[in-house]
């Protein structure tokens, strides 16, 4: 009996935005100023009206505490393949950084689009990042 292998097409996998929701994010008590609900609800509308090409998941936390609201946006498959890396974001906090995020992701995502200059300077190495750094020395 010969067994045949099948090729599944491949998964085109979104531009994911993380949302941390953790112990500081979305936290009320440390960031009084922020509409945590409002931000979350309008990223879960610009995923639902992307037609599948952003994916939304929230996650506790993602561990640098001091630039809560962290969202961290991941590239889509085609974004990777053309050497797009995850993007954490800080300080993730008012209306027009949401627009931002949204926009980028709309656009494509790292590897696709260049991120909007002024989000670009909420850029945050993720946690691990200034100990390797540091090693490499």
């Amino acid at each position: 009996m010969t067994r045949r292998a099948f090729v599944r097409p491949t998964v085109q996998r979104p531009c994911t935005l993380v949302v941390c929701r953790g112990c500081c994010c979305g936290d009320r008590r440390k960031l009084p100023g922020t509409d945590h609900q409002w931000q979350l609800d309008r990223l879960r509308a610009a995923a639902a009206d992307s037609g599948g090409r952003i994916a939304l998941r929230t996650t506790d936390c993602l561990g640098p505490c001091e630039y809560a609201n962290v969202v961290v946006v991941q590239p889509s498959a085609d974004g990777r393949r053309r050497g797009g890396r995850a993007t954490w974001i800080g300080l993730a906090l008012d209306d027009s950084c949401t627009d931002e995020i949204i926009e980028w992701a709309v656009a494509g995502g790292p590897g696709i689009a260049e991120p909007p200059p002024a989000l670009a300077l909420q850029f945050v190495r993720p946690p691990g990042m200034a100990a390797r750094s540091r090693a490499k020395r």
